[in-house]
């Protein structure tokens, strides 16, 4: 059906060619048009005056000229599109129908409102403009979507990236959440995002736990911190998201700064300690809404002076679980976030001792929890306590994965740029500085925990290849923050398109099929 559908493509690719071909043979002989002169209906068919105009020549250039060397150029994509369907040909021929028919539409203005006359043969090659223009626009989803999001990539890096990084990040932040926020109220609005930015293809689904992920690509936790965007993610193009983390208590945040950034490193100060609401507003939040991805609470400890011993840590991760099992949210998963580096009493309390997070896991077993629960990973551990971590948590069924890992606190680390780290002296990082200790713990749980737990790798994605990496040595999902920062809210869609061709290059038909092969 589409190889006809590339055909009228063709078709009107040469009715284009010979419209303009006649057009420029007119203006070079200047002979004159049957439409040229018409007593009866002037305005609208008076192709003289607008040929004859100063608008018919641009540069030096007839416009005549200029489409013929449009259409000409258009069939000839027109026909490698239809006998190679490589994706460079099939861009190229979205993004010159739609130069077309923003050109067409400009030169209608001028017919109409400035020369006040209609050309004939000129309206004939705008139609044809249209024509091409909704045809593609319809039949070349993917490569609308994918010339919308090169352009968006290319004006957040160079504009608004720039503009941004010049204010505080805390500000910048709490601005794109309300936004983002405002759009998801607003189902046209959605509807608009998702038309330049949401890439779907059956390859990237699975279904993991008996939950279906669209494609794995997630936002992970800490950045949405008040589930102010689980109704527009899916807009953007992510599988699934984390929400929180979420405590037992509301928490203000630590002491300013709670977020820095390092552009040489490609990487984010982070010092936030779990800021939040609270788990009685976020049940209150959640509860009416339904969701279009997969979503997941995180939830920690609260970050609060008043829990002075393991004890009452435990207790206070308790009851955040107690209140959202007995709400009716419609989530997904949990995280349970044992990692975080930026807690009051973070080095006195701490669950990773194999007393201590038996003592955790075993009141949390007494719940009976119901949905999967995946617990975020420290990544400056090393393999021996990792893997006794691994093997602590492998005794609980209710724990079903792994989420491998939070953020970078070794400060000497060599991805960090020294100058740039001497500026924060507290927080830690996320970003690059977390990408190879995440992989190599990925590899490292895949290797000793396969059948056991589902990894989800986190840290340092900033593109295709390196979500890949991380599916190829073990990960069944990925999750990123910092990339989208850094690149731009389009990185999701260019990972999830590319990550096609990588799977189509390989050889593979899903991309669980990709899962463990660089093991």
């Amino acid at each position: 059906m589409k190889r006809k559908l590339f055909f009228i493509l063709l078709l009107l690719g040469v009715v284009g060619v010979m419209d303009s071909s006649y057009l420029a043979y007119e203006h070079y002989t200047n002979l004159i048009l049957p439409c040229t002169i018409n007593h009866l209906v002037p305005f609208l068919s008076d192709c003289g005056l607008v040929l004859r105009s100063k608008y018919a020549i641009l540069f030096g250039i007839p416009l005549a000229v200029l489409g013929l060397i449009h259409y000409t150029v258009l069939t000839l994509v027109i026909g490698l599109a239809l006998t190679s369907r490589k994706k460079i040909w099939l861009s190229w021929l979205f993004l010159q129908v739609l130069i077309g028919a923003v050109f067409s539409m400009y030169f209608m203005y001028l017919q109409i409102v400035v020369i006040k006359n209609i050309c004939i043969y000129c309206t004939l090659s705008a139609l044809n403009s249209f024509a091409l223009f909704m045809l593609s626009n319809f039949w070349l989803v993917n490569e609308r979507k994918a010339v919308a999001v090169y352009f968006m990539s290319i004006v957040y890096r160079y504009v608004i990236k720039r503009i941004f990084f010049l204010i505080n990040p805390e500000l910048i932040h709490k601005c794109m959440l309300a936004y983002g926020e405002f759009l998801g109220k607003f189902p046209w609005k959605k509807r608009i995002v998702g038309f330049f930015l949401y890439y779907g293809n059956p390859h990237l689904r699975q279904k993991i736990l008996d939950i279906e992920f669209p494609n794995p690509v997630g936002l992970a936790a800490g950045f949405d911190y008040n589930a102010q965007l689980t109704q527009v993610l899916s807009s953007i193009g992510f599988g699934f998201q984390t929400v929180g983390t979420i405590t037992n208590m509301p928490y203000g945040g630590n002491p300013k700064p709670m977020l820095g950034r390092l552009p040489k490193s490609k990487a984010l100060m982070v010092n936030k300690g779990f800021k939040n609401f609270g788990v009685k507003y976020i049940v209150e939040k959640l509860q009416p809404l339904s969701y279009l991805i997969p979503l997941g609470i995180s939830v920690g400890r609260t970050n609060s002076p008043d829990l002075k011993n393991q004890g009452q840590s435990v207790e206070d991760i308790v009851k955040a679980f107690e209140k959202l099992e007995k709400s009716n949210i419609q989530n997904a998963y949990y995280e349970l976030n044992i990692s975080c580096p930026n807690l009051i009493h973070g080095k006195d309390i701490s669950f990773y001792p194999s007393k201590n997070l038996l003592e955790l896991l075993g009141a949390l077993k007494k719940l009976n929890i119901k949905k999967p629960v995946f617990v975020k990973m420290p990544i400056e551990k090393s393999n021996k306590e990792t893997l006794k971590i691994l093997q602590v948590m492998g005794n609980f069924t209710f724990i079903r994965g792994v989420v491998i890992g939070n953020l970078q606190k070794d400060r000497t680390d060599p991805s960090l740029d020294r100058e740039e780290i001497k500026k924060w002296k507290m927080g830690g990082f996320s970003g690059k500085p977390c990408e190879q200790r995440s992989n190599e713990l990925v590899k490292l749980t895949y290797q000793n925990f396969e059948k056991r737990f589902v990894i989800i790798g986190c840290g340092g994605i900033f593109s295709a290849a390196d979500a890949y990496r991380k599916f190829k040595l073990g990960a069944s999902l990925v999750q990123l923050i910092t990339g989208m920062i850094y690149q731009g809210p389009q990185l999701i869609s260019q990972i999830n398109s590319e990550l096609v061709d990588m799977l189509d290059k390989d050889g593979f038909k899903n991309i669980s099929e990709a899962i463990g092969t660089g093991v």
